[in-house]
């Protein structure tokens, strides 16, 4: 349909991703995810959201209230979504944070510790959260702990000895990881308070995906390389991560847009995409798979051709991004590709919510709706900024 009537098709989306996120997913998570007991947001549910374990999520706590903010704030003013936040963020800062300012990863259900990992994903989702609870309740203080939580997650990551490395002395290594959301939370903080702290992390990011991760001898960004950027050649070290790179695509695509579409930032976004796409997408089944080796080998994951939830919507940010960008049908082609795969394996018609692990050929692997890593935040993240991306792109047209 885009290619006869653009408009059309867009606003067909539109209408699709919005029904979907206040009809469906928002209120999905209100009714079996909410705690109106212990607050905050339970995300081990079955296929009909029943518990299946008490154990909550730190991430989720973070990435929830960022959720439910950031559609009050772009989708619908209600009430209810603004609670969900708050519970959230009370049963953060209430539990989350272990005595050294680091937070847990996985807590009880009333909030006693259970795991903390070396990682600072916890400590991001909870700083974007806080942001976006701030722009929506007004309630600046909220902005003033994102950005301090900020500042303590620059001194774990800077300061040798706080966080444990991946590797030992033996190899040591960087990751892709960190540097990619550092310029999402960085970019989420800035829309609520100002700091030069946070356009330098940006910078010092985009630096680092030039300088370290972009290959292009293998025409991919990489996971993980030596301090130097030199490929690592071992399975681990060749590791491609289509959707991580998908989705650091249309993080630098929206930084670009903030700089008034910077042409060398937009450049290495869509470079990044376009190669991204060519290792991910599956041309005999459709989807994004999981992983590829850069030098063609096995992968050694076994999930590396399943297809997860998240890539796909991703995939379906960055491909609107980069339309908007360029103003090129190729990048709405893909778009159609990833919503049309999409749509056609991954929503539940019978209990709502939407699949997160499907085999290969699309078949449900598993049909649980959440666990520790799966909840409201791929899924309605994409509903919310496809929706503000396609009022972008035809208020241009």
């Amino acid at each position: 349909m885009w290619r006869t009537d653009t408009n059309g098709y867009l606003l067909g989306w539109q209408n699709r991703y919005k029904s979907d996120l206040t009809d469906d997913i928002l209120p999905f998570w209100l009714e079996h995810g909410l705690d109106r007991e212990n607050g905050g947001v339970y995300t081990c549910v079955d296929r009909q959201g029943r518990l299946m374990d008490s154990t909550k999520s730190v991430w989720f706590q973070g990435r929830c209230a960022y959720i439910y903010s950031f559609a009050y704030n772009n989708i619908a003013q209600r009430p209810e979504y603004l609670d969900m936040a708050k519970s959230c963020l009370d049963f953060i800062e209430r539990y989350c944070f272990d005595t050294d300012g680091r937070m847990y990863f996985e807590v009880t259900a009333d909030g006693r510790p259970l795991r903390k990992r070396r990682y600072v994903f916890s400590e991001c989702f909870a700083a974007i959260a806080m942001s976006e609870y701030s722009i929506a309740s007004g309630q600046k203080e909220y902005a003033e702990k994102a950005l301090s939580l900020f500042k303590n997650i620059q001194r774990f990551i800077n300061t040798p000895g706080i966080l444990e490395p991946k590797y030992l002395p033996t190899q040591p290594s960087r990751g892709h990881s960190i540097t990619m959301i550092l310029i999402n939370t960085a970019a989420c903080i800035r829309r609520a308070i100002s700091d030069p702290c946070l356009g330098q992390q940006i910078d010092e990011s985009l630096d680092a995906l030039r300088r370290y991760f972009i290959h292009p001898e293998f025409k991919a960004l990489l996971e993980c390389v030596d301090p130097d950027g030199k490929l690592i050649d071992t399975i681990n070290g060749r590791v491609i991560n289509p959707g991580h790179c998908i989705e650091t695509a249309w993080f630098l695509l929206e930084e670009a847009k903030f700089r008034g579409w910077d042409k060398s930032i937009t450049d290495m976004a869509l470079q990044i995409l376009d190669w991204s796409w060519e290792w991910g997408w599956d041309n005999e089944f459709g989807g994004i798979i999981n992983f590829r080796d850069c030098k063609g080998f096995p992968a050694q994951d076994y999930s590396q051709d399943m297809k997860f939830w998240w890539p796909q919507t991703e995939a379906v940010i960055a491909t609107l991004y980069a339309y908007e960008a360029t103003g090129d049908s190729h990048y709405l082609e893909m778009h159609s590709l990833a919503c049309d795969w999409t749509y056609e394996h991954l929503p539940d018609p019978t209990y709502g919510e939407w699949f997160g692990y499907l085999h290969r050929d699309g078949s449900v692997a598993q049909p649980a709706k959440g666990n520790l890593f799966k909840g409201p935040f791929h899924i309605p993240r994409m509903l919310i900024k496809s929706s503000m991306l396609i009022d972008e792109i035809l208020k241009k047209q």
